[in-house]
């Protein structure tokens, strides 16, 4: 497994860009996230509100902190997972709560660069996360 970057470098990357370009980063995270069991691709794991289809697995580690899987059949949808998961990966569920995952996204500003219609699952994904956070919270 290769080390997951930290949504701060990502973003220094996507911020010297041409719009297309950051398109090509979006799917290339999207193409670098460990991949998901088809086994784990069920409707118990698919996020609602999607267009696309999107799956996400969490799994609590030893440690305590939280390792999500996740996966959809579209590339850009796809990197948007990566972005949020960069958040959050691998963080004990008390910091999860803390983050303000719609805060630390604006940068991005991804209703600028992709349609409404790739973004609109993103509050659905990030409740999900939150949820499942909250219920392996001390």
């Amino acid at each position: 497994m290769t080390q997951a970057r930290s949504i701060d470098d990502i973003y220094e990357e996507f911020e010297f860009l041409d719009r297309d370009d950051r398109h090509r980063l979006i799917i290339d995270l999207g193409r670098a996230l460990e991949a998901m069991p088809d086994a784990l691709k069920t409707d118990a794991t698919l996020v609602r509100g999607c267009q696309s289809k999107v799956w996400t697995y969490p799994i609590r580690r030893d440690d305590g902190t939280l390792h999500f899987l996740a996966d959809s059949n579209s590339a850009i949808t796809k990197g948007i997972i990566a972005l949020v998961l960069a958040v959050v990966q691998d963080k004990q569920p008390d910091e999860i709560l803390r983050v303000n995952m719609e805060t630390t996204l604006d940068p991005f500003d991804l209703s600028k660069h992709l349609t409404s219609n790739r973004t609109q699952g993103i509050p659905n994904m990030i409740a999900l996360i939150r949820e499942t956070a909250a219920r392996y919270s001390v």
